[in-house]
C-alpha cells in the first residue's frame, strides 16, 4: 500500500486519517498546530514538521483545511507541498474551496509534472468517522485510478464527475447550497407551525415520515430541538460556502436569488452571535423574524 500525507487535521481531517491508519495505510500527517496530531501519531501515524515534509515523504497528499487561503498556505512557500510534492506525485484537494482556486491549483501542479485531484466531500464528522462520506471527484484519469482505493476506504459512494478538478468543486458548492437552501426552508416550516402552536417535535416526526431522508432526518432533529451546539459544520463555513456558490454563478451568468437571500440570513445569523453554532442555526433567523424565543430562552 502507498504511504499518504493527511494535511489538515480537524473534524474532518482526524476521522479520514484514522480510517487511512485502519486500513492499514502508513500515514503522514501534518496539521499547523501539531498537538491536534498526538492521537493519531500514539495510534501510528508519523508526525510531519511542514506541509512540504509531507509530500516529500509519499508522493500522496490529502488535503482537508477550511478554506481556500488555508489551501494556499500549505500550497505555496518553500515549505510548501508544490515544492517538495514529487514529479508524478498527487494532491487530492478534499476542502471546500472555489472553482478559481482549483483551476489555478491544476495549472500550477501540472507545471511541475504533479497531478490535482478535486475530490471534496458530502458528510458531516460523524460520516467521515464511519467512513460513510459522499466524495465527488474530477481530475485526469491516471489520478482518478491511483487514488480510487484510497477514497473508496473514506466513503460509502465515490462519483467521478470529469477529469478537470474545478468540476467537482463546483458540484460541492452546487450541493451546499442544496443544504442551505434547506436549512432555510426547515427554519420558515418549523418558524411557521411553532408560531401556530404546533409540537417542534410532532412537526419532525411528519417531515421525517414524508422526506424519508437522512439529511432531513438530521437537520430536522436538530432544529426541532434548537441544538446547534456542538457544530458539526459550523456556520461560519456555511456561509463562505453560499458566497463561493454564488461567486461561480455570477462568473457563469447563472442568476440565484434564492443564494442571495440564504448568504444574507446567514450573514445575519452571525451578527446576532451565531459564530459558534452548526449552520443549521439558519433556522433561528426565520424564528426570530417570527417572535419566537430563541434557543436556549
Amino acid at each position: 500500500m502507498p504511504t499518504v500525507a493527511v494535511i489538515g487535521l480537524g473534524r474532518m481531517g482526524q476521522p479520514i486519517a484514522r480510517n487511512l491508519l485502519k486500513a492499514g495505510y502508513e500515514v503522514v500527517v501534518y496539521n499547523r498546530t501539531p498537538e491536534k496530531a498526538e492521537a493519531l501519531v500514539s495510534e501510528g501515524a508519523r508526525l510531519a514538521s511542514t506541509p512540504g515534509e509531507a509530500a516529500r515523504a509519499t508522493g500522496l497528499v490529502l488535503t482537508m483545511v477550511a478554506d481556500d487561503a488555508a489551501l494556499e498556505a500549505v500550497v505555496e512557500g518553500p515549505d510548501g507541498l508544490l515544492a517538495h510534492l514529487p514529479a508524478g506525485g498527487i494532491h487530492v484537494a478534499m476542502s471546500t474551496i472555489s472553482p478559481e482556486l482549483s483551476a489555478s491549483l491544476t495549472r500550477r501542479h501540472q507545471e511541475r509534472g504533479q497531478f490535482f485531484v478535486g475530490a471534496p466531500v458530502f458528510g458531516r464528522p460523524d460520516a467521515a468517522a464511519a467512513a460513510r462520506l459522499r466524495i465527488v471527484a474530477a481530475g485526469p484519469t491516471e489520478a482518478i485510478e491511483r487514488c480510487r482505493p484510497i477514497l473508496e476506504v473514506l466513503g460509502s459512494q465515490l462519483f467521478v464527475v470529469g477529469t478537470e478538478p474545478a468540476q467537482a468543486h463546483l458540484v460541492k458548492l452546487a450541493g451546499n447550497f442544496l443544504l442551505a437552501s434547506m436549512l432555510e426552508a426547515l427554519g420558515e416550516a418549523f418558524a411557521l407551525t411553532r408560531k401556530a402552536g404546533l409540537a417542534p417535535q410532532q412537526f419532525f416526526e411528519i417531515i421525517d415520515a414524508l422526506f424519508g431522508s437522512p439529511i432531513y432526518h438530521n437537520y430536522g432533529q436538530l432544529i426541532a430541538s434548537q441544538r446547534y451546539t456542538p457544530p458539526g459544520f459550523a456556520l461560519p463555513l456555511g456561509l463562505k460556502d453560499v458566497r463561493l456558490a454564488r461567486q461561480a454563478a455570477h462568473a457563469l451568468q447563472v442568476p440565484m436569488p434564492l443564494a442571495s437571500l440564504v448568504e444574507n440570513h446567514l450573514v445575519e445569523a452571525l451578527a446576532t452571535g451565531l459564530q459558534e453554532a452548526d449552520w443549521a442555526a439558519l433556522a433561528e433567523i426565520a424564528a426570530r423574524h417570527a417572535g419566537l424565543p430563541p434557543a436556549g430562552a
